[in-house]
């Protein structure tokens, strides 16, 4: 269920009502959150805060966190920041139930089980999604863990549009990118379905829809932004996502860009370099399947088809002034030995280590 801000948070109220005492789990974000501060300050239920945590968050603070939410007798969660904050909170409500301290990974391993614990996400950006999701990254003994549980996924969404009115630019116009290319690569996606094809469809309509106001910062174009966000999550959570996000990652480690700013340098070079080789389709699907795909993804954009959506895409790319990294011979030689080879199987063209390489001359160029 999506709640909004309207009538002074009237909805979060109703939410609260029958609350005893909620874990805030929360990032350095919610400094910035004036009116949502000011609302939590007149609430009749016991706030109790944790974010004792770090971006790529570490297992440990999970530990923590459910430690906290016992010793409380916390009864709910809200979730308040970015995919940190989110991951920490998704995983106290995962592992609250379980037996121990969690000490030596434990939870980690443990079959999964059930509870009923309320569970609020009020995203502070929009692109990550994961208020949609069923997916977590924790980090123990330096080695991440992916979390996947559809019992983490919040049962009510805050989406309220003040949350982004403070968020430096660029990370407005990456956030934004990292939710279009979720919407994209969702869709073109072998996994995708009928259901998330409709989801991916909406984000994207709702990106280009709403990016002039939500970059100029106006309360219905940050509205609309994070409802297209919150759609590309819903999306990904059907599909996961594609080879551009498979190469995003290293670039970001690499060369210290933004998440959505790499996997836009990436998407925009792999959507026309797929209209070239459909040929090598290994959806099941078939190549006529994905044509019609990439064409639908062009008319989402409010294009006529793939090719002039594709042209779109990068127009995107360039107008929002991102900058495009350079790489030595080694690098690129680690930007291909850091592909996800799990995130290539969901593409649906097949991509061999020189075809990589290729590309991410092509993106960097």
């Amino acid at each position: 269920m999506i709640i909004t801000a309207a009538d002074d948070y009237r909805a979060l109220d109703g939410w609260l009502s029958d609350k005893k005492k909620v874990l805030l789990v929360c990032d350095e974000s919610l400094r910035f959150l004036t009116a949502f501060n000011q609302k939590l300050s007149t609430v009749a239920t016991p706030m109790i805060r944790f974010s004792d945590f770090q971006p790529n968050p570490l297992y440990a603070s999970v530990v923590k966190g459910v430690a906290l939410f016992r010793k409380e007798c916390c009864d709910s969660i809200i979730a308040v920041g970015g995919g940190s904050a989110m991951d920490v909170a998704k995983c106290i409500k995962l592992y609250s139930a379980q037996p121990g301290d969690g000490e030596d990974g434990a939870w980690l391993k443990a079959k999964e089980i059930d509870n009923a614990i309320p569970f609020l996400a009020m995203p502070t950006t929009a692109g990550t999604g994961s208020e949609a999701t069923k997916y977590a990254v924790v980090y123990y003994n330096d080695i991440k863990q992916s979390v996947t549980s559809e019992r983490i996924i919040p049962e009510t969404v805050l989406l309220d549009p003040n949350a982004l009115k403070t968020l430096p630019l660029y990370q407005k116009k990456a956030t934004m990118c990292d939710a279009l290319c979720h919407a994209i690569e969702s869709f073109w996606s072998v996994n995708s379905t009928e259901e998330s094809r409709r989801y991916s469809h909406d984000a994207i309509a709702g990106v280009f829809c709403h990016m002039d106001g939500y970059l100029n910062n106006t309360d219905e174009g940050n509205s609309g932004m994070l409802l297209a966000a919150h759609a590309a999550g819903k999306a990904i959570n059907i599909t996961q996502t594609t080879a551009g996000h498979a190469m995003c990652y290293k670039l970001t480690s690499l060369f210290g860009v933004a998440h959505g700013h790499a996997a836009i340098l990436c998407d925009r070079v792999l959507f026309p370099w797929m209209l070239e080789h459909t040929s090598r389709c290994i959806d099941t699907r078939g190549e006529t399947f994905l044509k019609a795909t990439l064409d639908a993804i062009g008319r989402a954009m409010g294009c006529s088809n793939a090719a002039e959506g594709a042209q779109k895409l990068n127009s995107v790319f360039q107008g929002l002034g991102l900058a495009i990294p350079t790489a030595t011979e080694s690098q690129y030689e680690e930007l291909v030995a850091g592909v996800n080879p799990v995130r290539l199987k969901n593409h649906p063209i097949q991509l061999d280590a020189d075809t990589i390489r290729t590309l991410y001359h092509f993106i960097l160029r």
